[in-house]
């Protein structure tokens, strides 16, 4: 393997592991501000990372980049407020029933249509849900895990409206949206109480290294891995995720999350394990 090659597998890897800093970090910020307070310091801070970082960014406020910038912004001011809401473990995992949203939108705004091995992924991931719903009734966090299934939702018409960006960046619509996050949130941050400073810390880490960092080691990684190399590793993110949770937080999974969440990352690893053998 090349040292180019070698080098973007450990910048991917790099990625997942500053994406499943989230639910540790927002728990933590999340014991002083609310959960919308959260998600608004988390992308005004990324925002101005990004501008910092990023070179050639073209601002042309088309409708494409516009319409990805609102739903990128309803996508993580959702899933911080239900991190807040119900346990990390569900939050994450029930957002990474996405690809589902993905499969039905794309059919519709992409033309893509769904195979039958998309369905039958759909049904087990569609399964893995209706888990976490019940698990939500049992626990009392249904209201949570609700929103991070809107969440999901969000998430996944993120993706497709970036993909109908034909000659855009993401960059720019990511940009946008964690700026439109700041200012939809700044009411909350106003009348938020003083972070102690291991809370401005978190806070900080949240913006550049969980959604900052996160996104520039990705984008310079995804050019040179294989595909499978490219669906496999993200999945660190939702099984991380959790345990620094537990680990930092005390925060424990049910019996019922762990099944769901199972059913879940099962349901979307076979599908794209499946349909990439199938590619090459």
């Amino acid at each position: 393997m090349s040292s180019v090659h070698n080098r973007s597998v450990l910048q991917l890897i790099g990625a997942a592991l500053c994406w499943s800093l989230a639910g540790v970090l927002i728990k933590h910020v999340g014991t002083t501000w609310s959960g919308l307070a959260v998600a608004g310091g988390r992308g005004a801070i990324a925002a101005v990372f990004l501008l910092l970082t990023c070179r050639g960014l073209r601002f042309h406020f088309s409708r494409a980049q516009v319409v990805a910038a609102v739903l990128y912004a309803l996508c993580t001011v959702l899933f911080c407020w239900a991190t807040t809401l119900t346990t990390a473990a569900n939050a994450i995992l029930i957002q990474y029933t996405a690809p589902v949203w993905v499969a039905l939108l794309g059919a519709r705004f992409l033309g893509e249509r769904a195979s039958r091995l998309d369905w039958l992924a759909i049904a087990v991931i569609l399964g893995g849900m209706a888990i976490f719903l019940q698990d939500g009734l049992a626990s009392g966090h249904l209201a949570g895990d609700l929103l991070a299934l809107l969440s999901g939702l969000s998430f996944g018409a993120t993706v497709v409206a970036l993909r109908r960006q034909k000659d855009g960046s993401p960059v720019e619509s990511i940009i946008l949206g964690n700026i439109l996050a700041g200012l939809i949130c700044l009411p909350w941050i106003l009348r938020a109480p003083p972070l102690p400073a291991g809370g401005w810390v978190a806070l900080v880490a949240l913006g550049t290294v969980q959604l900052g960092l996160s996104y520039w080691l990705y984008a310079r990684a995804i050019r040179h891995v294989t595909a499978l190399e490219a669906v496999l590793i993200p999945i660190i993110e939702p099984l991380l995720n959790p345990l620094w949770v537990l680990l930092f937080m005390g925060e424990a999974p049910s019996g019922l999350a762990l099944l769901g969440g199972a059913v879940v990352i099962a349901g979307v690893s076979v599908r794209s394990l499946l349909a990439t053998r199938a590619r090459t």
